[in-house]
């Protein structure tokens, strides 16, 4: 327990339509979501306030990924309590995607932004694929894939 109001634990079967539900409502990548990969942060009721994933891709590729919060508990850390928790878990080397205006933020952990010619299969296909639709992130905004070594 990390406060008096918030339990982080593995994620349950229970848990997976509350997660699946909070990834669309903040507009992140829906698929791929196993609940057995899930850390969750929940309320002394058992809601659930915010999750993420480590998300194998294989040949030993690993994602930080599904990192959403609640807009009602925004700005209270539950985010930086998941990464925190699910870094310590995850393997070397850990990948994650984001807008690249969350760069900054995942660098002060030591993620540092990966060149295409040096990404993982899975990760260079998406880059293109997003790179190839307008429109997904606002402007001035693109895919950041970053590595955690």
């Amino acid at each position: 327990m990390h406060s008096p109001e918030v339990l982080l634990r593995p994620a349950t079967a229970a848990d997976f339509p509350s997660i699946r539900a909070l990834i669309r409502r903040v507009r992140i990548n829906p698929y791929g979501l196993d609940w057995h990969r899930f850390l969750v942060a929940v309320d002394t009721d058992g809601k659930l306030l915010a999750c993420g994933q480590l998300k194998p891709h294989g040949r030993g590729v690993v994602e930080l990924a599904s990192i959403a919060v609640e807009a009602t508990h925004r700005g209270q850390g539950l985010a930086r309590l998941i990464i925190e928790r699910l870094m310590a878990e995850g393997p070397r080397p850990l990948y994650l995607t984001c807008r690249s205006s969350l760069g900054p933020m995942y660098a002060k952990w030591g993620f540092r932004e990966v060149p295409m010619s040096e990404m993982p299969r899975y990760f260079q296909r998406l880059a293109r694929v997003m790179a190839a639709i307008t429109g997904i992130f606002p402007v001035g905004e693109r895919l950041l894939v970053m590595v955690l070594q």
